[in-house]
């Protein structure tokens, strides 16, 4: 399993989270690159029927415990320490959530891999693995060589395409017994959702974001009005949420959701890397905003540099006269 490319699965309460695709189809090109195969590995306790949807995958290797039922870092780096020590895959998938990012430091220190944090990109050339991490918030982006034959990435979401992770096939499943993991002292208590909002914007095929050029929570309703003329949602960046103008389930970013909208409107949104985080995997994204130089322009398919209350009544109408 040298050459081989590892993904560990994530998913929560049934489902298959999509940084989990956005991870197979990348590793599907680094599998291609290295010349071996594609490993997705998936523990918990009677998900072996979410096998099926991997068909990007070669094989599925699952794990199967009742201490797996929920996510514990302490179970879960037991058991997949010593799946990827008897396996040594070349490079090792897991994402940079919650979940993850304890996972992934907890592996690279049972196995004494080297770990690349905040993974944004990574590519595998003549045997030589660089992996591109994002740091200072995303200011700026480390190229690091990965040393040895053995490496970890932690895969920021939204980096790849999860659409190329969702190919089609029947990957050969392959059951492994966990070690013990009885005496584990991490215990799960239970799951605590997020208050359920009005709207959920990570379903949403259109979103109109609202930042602080937006200036008074009264002028909200403008941006609110374009949103609804598109036949999408309001969104809005962390200062209009800390500021109590809009509730934590619209806000887009780092520290709130991720979405992948068909179109992204940013109004009156500078850009901060935060923000950006949350939203760069959009199909389209529009940008208006006063400042030429803001970093919204770098992601932005399209800019309009103009005030957005002279801009947002012009497209509005428009909008509305053309429907």
């Amino acid at each position: 399993m040298g050459s081989d490319v590892a993904v560990v699965i994530e998913h929560l309460e049934g489902k298959v989270a999509d940084i989990s695709f956005e991870m197979l189809g990348k590793g599907r090109e680094l599998a291609k690159a290295s010349g071996g195969r594609l490993v997705a590995l998936l523990l918990g306790h009677g998900v072996k029927g979410l096998s099926s949807e991997l068909g990007c995958a070669d094989t599925v290797i699952v794990v199967e415990h009742e201490a797996l039922r929920h996510y514990t870092p302490e179970a879960y780096k037991q058991a997949l320490a010593d799946i990827l020590k008897a396996r040594s895959p070349r490079v090792t998938l897991v994402a940079n959530t919650a979940m993850g990012m304890d996972l992934a430091a907890g592996l690279s220190g049972s196995l004494s891999w080297p770990l690349c944090a905040y993974c944004r990109d990574a590519r595998l050339a003549d045997g030589r693995l660089t992996a591109v991490s994002q740091i200072y918030g995303g200011k700026l982006l480390a190229h690091a060589d990965m040393e040895g034959p053995s490496a970890i990435l932690s895969v920021l979401a939204g980096s790849f395409p999860a659409d190329a992770g969702k190919a089609t096939g029947t990957p050969e499943v392959e059951e492994v017994a966990p070690p013990p993991l009885d005496k584990v002292r991490m215990r799960f208590k239970r799951l605590i959702q997020p208050e359920a909002g009005d709207v959920d914007i990570t379903r949403q095929a259109v979103l109109v974001s609202v930042g602080r050029g937006i200036q008074s929570k009264d002028n909200i309703p403008l941006v609110e009005e374009l949103a609804e003329a598109l036949g999408g949602a309001l969104s809005a960046s962390r200062p209009i949420v800390d500021q109590g103008w809009l509730p934590k389930t619209r806000q887009v970013g780092k520290s709130g959701m991720t979405v992948k909208p068909k179109l992204y409107v940013a109004v009156g949104i500078s850009g901060a890397p935060e923000h950006i985080e949350g939203m760069r995997g959009a199909e389209l994204i529009v940008a208006i905003n006063t400042d030429p130089n803001a970093p919204i322009f770098n992601v932005a398919h399209y800019g309009v540099v103009s005030d957005l209350f002279d801009v947002l009544p012009l497209l509005t109408g428009k909008i509305k006269s053309s429907n």
